[in-house]
């Protein structure tokens, strides 16, 4: 499987974000984005997963399944947590799990594999920056996509919860998954690439 972006730009606010960008993710690897603020790492990240118009340019996911759209095969995670606080912990990921079309058979599982398994039933207002974190991570292993947009994943994660995601990360890798990931630092994976935007030649 290779997802692979040929020629793409993105303009947002009459403001060209960037041009004649190419790129490719095989399965089994994690694509790292790095540069500067404002250097277009999170509106690759939301082009790719259908947030933001491509203004140029060709996406495609070879290997992937025929019948569904790139961001039909992708898990997006970015800045905000898409949480409603007053539903608990679980009916939030219950809600994820059926607008994505998985089964909510995984709800345990997932909550045990972020460590909230022991605050299911807590109202999502309650939480902690980290945990509100940690409840979205959770619908990445809930429901099964190859390919998880990852931007600033570890912003709000204490060390423990850093190596935990590496876990979930280095797991979909091992099963042919493909992370694309927006960061300004390590994020624990082995035999990384780097996308360099926003630099000056």
């Amino acid at each position: 499987m290779d997802l692979i972006g040929s020629d793409l730009a993105c303009v947002r606010g009459q403001r060209e974000i960037f041009a004649g960008l190419d790129f490719r993710a095989a399965g089994g690897e994690a694509l790292l984005l790095v540069g500067p603020n404002g250097a277009g790492k999170s509106s690759l990240l939301r082009l790719i997963a259908g947030l933001v118009h491509r203004s140029a340019g060709t996406l495609t996911l070879d290997g992937g399944d025929p019948e569904l759209t790139v961001p039909e095969q992708a898990h997006y995670l970015g800045h905000q947590d898409a949480l409603k606080t007053s539903l608990s912990v679980t009916e939030n990921l219950a809600f994820w799990i059926d607008f994505l079309g998985g089964d909510r058979g995984r709800i345990g599982a997932a909550l045990d594999a972020v460590a909230l398994a022991e605050i299911a039933d807590l109202p999502a207002g309650y939480l902690s920056a980290g945990q509100r974190r940690r409840l979205s991570i959770a619908r990445l292993v809930a429901v099964d996509r190859p390919v998880w947009l990852l931007d600033e994943p570890t912003a709000a994660l204490d060390v423990a919860s850093q190596a935990r995601l590496a876990g979930l990360m280095k797991a979909h890798l091992a099963g042919g998954g493909i992370v694309v990931a927006a960061t300004h630092g390590p994020l624990g994976l082995d035999d990384t690439r780097e996308l360099r935007l926003g630099e000056v030649a």
